[in-house]
C-alpha cells in the first residue's frame, strides 16, 4: 500500500522502517540490466510456445497483424509507465496501484487496480505451478519410460516445494540469479522451439486454411486466438515494481536505467515471439498443435530438454510474479492490521500463497481455458490500455494531437481485446466440461 497516504500517526522513521521492509522498497540498487532480466523472464513465458497455435486460429494475415500490433502498442504503454513512475516531482509510485490511485482517486484507484492486478499475478502463478508440475512430469516420462507411472498432481507438489523454499527470498533483487536464469532458459527453449521446426522443414500437405470445419469453430478460435496473444503480453503488471528497485535522483532519475532494460528487453521479447510464431506456423500449418515443442515429437532428447528449461523457467517467473503480490498482502497485513513485521509473518504470508496456487493448479484442471477468460479482463487492460488512460488523465495531452490520438487508438484496440477474447475461452469452457475431473 502507499505509505503516504496510510496511518498519519506513523513517524517518518517508521514509515521508512517499513518500506525497508516491503519486499518492493526493500532493496533499490538494482541496474539497468536488473530491470531487463526481469522483464524478460516476466514477458517470455511458457505461453509462447502455443503462439503458433494461436497463428493457425487467426491466419497469416490477422495473426501476423495483432502479433506485431500488440508488441508496438505494449512497448508504447511500458515506456509511459516508464515515465509516470516520477511524474510528481519527490514522489515515486513503487507500484501500480499507487499510479491508480493519483490518477482515479484513492478508493476508486485501489478498486479499479488492484483486483486486475491480482488476476494477473496470483492467475499466471497458478498455470506456472501447473506448466512446471506437467513439464516436471513430461521429463520424467521421456527419460524414464519403463519407470512406474506417476500422477502430474505429485509433480505439481515438487515444483511447489521449490516455491516453499525460493519465496522465503526476501525482495526483488534477491531473486535477480533466479531470474537472469530463467531469462536464459526462456531465450533456449524458444530457440529449441523455432530452430528444430525450421530444421525439419515444411511438412508435406501442409495448409494454412482453418483449422475448423464449421464457421462458428472458425469465428470462436479466432476469438481464443486474440486471448492467447494478449496472454503473451501481461508483464506490465509488474513493471512499476521492478522501477521501483533502482536508485533515483533529480539528476539520475530511475527511468533513464529502467527505459533502457525494459527495451533491451522487448527486443529480446520480439527476438523470441516472432520466430517461435511464424516459423511453427509455416511448418506445421493447420495440424500444429497447441504446444510447438510436442509437435516436434522427436528427437526425445530435446523435447526433453526443452521441458527441463522451461520449468527452470516458470521457477523464476512464479518469483517475478509472486513479489508484487507478496508485497500487497504484507503492506495489509502490517499497515491495517498492525502485525508486526518479522520473519514468522513473511514465512506464514508466503507459504500460504504458495500453498493455495497449488491447490487451484492440482484442483481445476480447466484453469487454463478460465484464464483465457479472466485473461482478457485483466490482463488486455493492464498492459494495453489502463496506462494510457492514466496517462491521458495525468499528463492531459492536448486534444487531437499526436499523443491523444495514439492513446486513444490503443484504448480502442485494447478495450476490442477485453470485450472478444474471453468469448473464446468461454465456449471452450463449456465445450469441454464434460470432459473435466477435478483432482486429476
Amino acid at each position: 500500500m502507499d505509505l503516504e497516504k496510510q496511518k498519519i500517526e506513523l513517524t517518518e522513521e517508521e514509515k521508512k522502517n517499513i518500506n525497508d521492509w516491503l519486499p518492493v522498497t526493500a532493496d533499490r540498487n538494482a541496474k539497468w540490466w536488473y530491470a531487463a532480466i526481469h522483464n524478460v523472464t516476466c514477458m517470455v513465458g511458457a505461453g509462447i510456445l502455443g503462439l503458433p497455435y494461436a497463428m493457425s486460429q487467426l491466419g497469416w494475415g490477422p495473426g501476423a497483424t495483432i502479433l506485431v500490433l500488440s508488441w508496438v502498442v505494449t512497448l508504447f504503454t511500458l515506456w509511459q509507465m516508464v515515465e509516470m513512475h516520477e511524474i510528481v516531482p519527490g514522489r515515486r509510485f513503487d507500484r501500480y496501484h499507487e499510479l491508480g490511485q493519483y490518477a482515479f482517486g484513492e478508493k476508486l484507484g485501489i478498486w479499479l487496480v488492484v483486483p486486475q492486478q491480482l488476476i494477473v499475478q496470483a492467475g499466471c502463478d497458478i498455470v506456472y505451478m501447473v506448466t512446471g508440475g506437467t513439464c516436471m512430469w513430461q521429463f520424467y516420462s521421456i527419460v524414464c519410460k519403463n519407470c512406474k507411472p506417476i500422477k502430474r498432481s505429485y509433480f505439481i507438489m515438487l515444483f511447489a516445494a521449490t516455491q516453499f523454499f525460493i519465496s522465503n527470498l526476501p525482495n526483488f533483487n534477491s531473486i535477480t540469479t533466479l531470474s537472469f536464469a530463467a531469462a536464459v532458459m526462456s531465450l533456449s527453449y524458444s530457440a529449441i522451439a523455432w530452430i528444430a521446426s525450421a530444421m525439419r522443414g515444411v511438412q508435406p500437405h501442409t495448409s494454412y486454411g482453418s483449422r475448423y470445419e464449421t464457421n462458428v469453430g472458425n469465428m470462436f478460435g479466432f476469438l481464443s486466438g486474440l486471448g492467447t496473444v494478449a496472454f503473451a503480453f501481461s508483464g506490465h503488471n509488474v513493471v512499476l515494481e521492478i522501477q521501483a528497485t533502482i536508485a533515483s535522483s533529480p539528476d539520475k532519475p530511475s527511468k533513464k536505467p529502467m527505459w533502457k532494460g525494459s527495451l533491451l528487453a522487448y527486443i529480446i521479447v520480439a527476438l523470441c515471439y516472432f520466430p517461435v510464431a511464424f516459423v511453427g506456423y509455416l511448418v506445421f500449418g493447420d495440424t500444429v498443435k497447441d504446444n510447438i515443442v510436442t509437435s516436434l515429437e522427436k528427437p526425445a532428447w530435446l523435447i526433453a530438454a526443452a521441458n527441463l528449461f522451461v520449468v527452470i523457467h516458470v521457477m523464476g517467473s512464479y518469483q517475478v510474479f509472486a513479489m508484487p503480490v507478496f508485497d500487497m498482502l504484507e503492506s495489509f497485513l502490517v499497515l491495517r492490521l498492525n502485525c508486526k513485521p518479522s520473519r514468522l509473518l513473511r514465512l506464514t504470508t508466503r507459504s500460504t500463497y504458495v500453498a493455495v496456487t497449488m491447490f487451484l493448479g492440482i484442483a481445476f484442471p480447466f484453469f487454463g481455458s478460465l484464464l483465457s477468460v479472466l485473461g482478457g479482463i485483466a490482463f488486455a487492460p493492464t498492459s494495453y490500455y489502463l496506462p494510457c488512460i492514466i496517462w491521458l488523465l495525468i499528463c492531459k495531452p492536448k486534444r487531437y494531437s499526436l499523443s491523444w490520438f495514439v492513446n486513444w487508438f490503443c484504448i480502442i484496440f485494447g478495450a476490442s481485446l477485453t470485450i472478444l477474447a474471453p468469448i473464446g475461452a468461454v465456449r471452450e469452457i463449456i465445450v469441454q466440461s464434460s470432459t473435466y475431473k477435478f483432482f486429476s
